[in-house]
């Protein structure tokens, strides 16, 4: 295999965020996190002093959304439900930016925003994740095209002291011709773009659309350090079948090209 279990299972943030989601569905997925060793659950505000309790011990850490997930929140709520889930164990913070500031070029706003929720959640010994949204940004904004529109918040976030920057929220629906909604979330542009506009201090998280085994690969190979997902149970399933097969002399690498440049 190209990656060890390890190494990929530490990729993962299972998401735990589904508006349905009832107390107990969220208990049983963190159960799955521990079984599959993650990196984190990444889970509602409510939830993170019981996912404290239990995931103790497993290695496993708990992140919040915060301003989740279209990042209207005023600063002073978002600093406020960041001290909160501090308080109540989160080890990771996962914050959306003010979606509408950033297209209209309000720059300070959104630069303080990122750095007040930085510094609180810096503070408690948290790290923050930056949620960009990128299906809002195709067309770009505050007359910059898109891809010098994520550049720029890159840097910003940076500046203002995040430790990820974060393709989107996995909830950022937007509405299609058919009048129908959907997304594509993370995708390999988006990735190697955030990657090249920040420096090696700051990591990058896919999330929206990575859905299998050979999706999570690519985003390593991209050198994004964080993945959201919620098929965790899957994507490691297949791990240790393409393992075994390998063992067995079957020559499966795990290296398939299934996604393209679009979402996955």
């Amino acid at each position: 295999m190209k990656y060890t279990y390890e190494e990929l299972a530490k990729m993962i943030d299972h998401s735990l965020l589904h508006p349905t989601m009832t107390d107990q569905e969220l208990e049983d997925g963190c159960k799955v996190a521990a079984k599959y060793q993650v990196a984190s659950v990444c889970i509602k505000p409510y939830a993170v002093k019981r996912a404290v309790e239990l995931l103790q011990g497993s290695g496993v850490l708990v992140g919040a959304v915060i301003g989740f997930p279209h990042g209207n929140s005023c600063t002073e709520s978002k600093r406020y439900e960041t001290w909160l889930a501090c308080q109540d164990g989160a080890a990771e913070i996962d914050m959306v930016i003010n979606i509408g500031k950033a297209l209209t070029g309000d720059w300070d706003y959104v630069a303080n925003d990122i750095r007040v929720v930085c510094e609180e959640a810096h503070r408690h010994g948290a790290k923050v994740k930056v949620i960009f949204e990128n299906d809002y940004l195709t067309k770009g904004g505050a007359g910059l095209d898109s891809d010098a529109f994520k550049k720029l918040l890159c840097q910003i976030s940076e500046q203002a002291g995040a430790d990820w920057v974060k393709t989107s929220s996995g909830y950022g629906f937007v509405k299609q011709p058919d009048g129908g909604y959907n997304y594509k979330g993370a995708t390999e542009h988006d990735l190697a773009l955030m990657r090249a506009s920040v420096s090696a201090k700051v990591q990058v998280k896919a999330a929206g659309g990575v859905r299998d085994l050979d999706g999570l690969i690519k985003v390593r190979d991209l050198s994004g350090s964080r993945c959201g997902a919620t098929a965790t149970a899957a994507m490691m399933d297949e791990y240790r079948r393409r393992e075994a097969a390998e063992k067995a002399g079957q020559g499966q690498d795990g290296c398939g090209g299934a996604i393209g440049a679009g979402g996955y």
